[in-house]
């Protein structure tokens, strides 16, 4: 994408059109390339998430997130790690950062995943025994167009454990938006008092892409969970509410 004073000219309109039109399928092919390496199934079998067959415990979950400043391409990411089931913090790394590329819709991944993997690499470099086991992304999992957000994204890229946790719906796969809030609203009413509600997010080709979760007791409002990699789908919902103070889990 070019982002030079020329390229903003009337008579640059097309080379911009042409420039991000071979930057979107350029990032098509691998983000195709990546989600077909993506792998739903855990790494372990948790044996302090309740499975009975479990052959070793969880012990550091990790947190991803990015936040912008509001008007401009700066952000700061961040990397926290947290002690299970204690949660108690770690370990914690920020870093300023400037997004080389614009915001393309179903392409967040490609603007943000050059801090998640510095601080991975200066978090495995500089404190190897506190890599987290699993960690948490502030974005979707296989909840994606292409099933391949952020979480699946880093998760491939950098070959570890994640799942994504987002604050709103991305519809995808003829998920409607308002059907479900409207389902959630009955379902939370019915759920039996000291449960969490949770509802699976299914496509209309019968794909399960995650789920609609309350995540806490302390609120109603739902956060959208998806595996990324290397983590099943009820694993990822375990960990989710296990580690969640508030309505968003503590790493994050």
């Amino acid at each position: 994408f070019i982002h030079s004073r020329e390229s903003l000219q009337p008579n640059g309109t097309k080379r911009i059109q042409m420039d991000q039109t071979t930057l979107e399928n350029t990032w098509l092919k691998e983000q195709c390339r990546l989600a077909k390496a993506v792998k739903l199934q855990d790494d372990y079998k948790w044996a302090n998430l309740g499975d009975e067959k479990g052959d070793r415990d969880l012990k550091l979950i990790g947190g991803v997130d990015i936040s912008f400043v509001k008007g401009t391409n700066k952000a700061v990411a961040s990397l926290v790690v947290i002690e299970f089931p204690s949660l108690k913090v770690m370990y914690e790394d920020y870093v300023s950062t400037e997004m080389k590329f614009p915001y393309i819709p179903g392409f967040l991944a490609f603007r943000e995943i050059d801090a998640i993997v510095d601080l991975f690499k200066k978090l495995i470099k500089e404190n190897p025994k506190l890599s987290p086991d699993i960690t948490v992304v502030d974005g979707n999992g296989i909840l994606h167009h292409r099933s391949c957000g952020l979480a699946s994204h880093a998760g491939v890229l950098l070959d570890i454990a994640t799942i994504g946790v987002a604050k709103k719906l991305l519809c995808v796969d003829g998920i409607k938006r308002l059907e479900l809030e409207a389902e959630w609203d009955k379902a939370i009413k019915s759920v039996p008092k000291g449960e969490l509600c949770s509802l699976d997010l299914n496509g209309q080709s019968g794909k399960m892409y995650g789920y609609m979760l309350q995540s806490t007791l302390k609120t109603k409002k739902p956060v959208y969970v998806s595996p990324g990699h290397r983590v099943s789908f009820e694993t990822a919902k375990k960990i989710v509410q296990a580690c969640s103070r508030h309505r968003i889990p503590e790493p994050v």
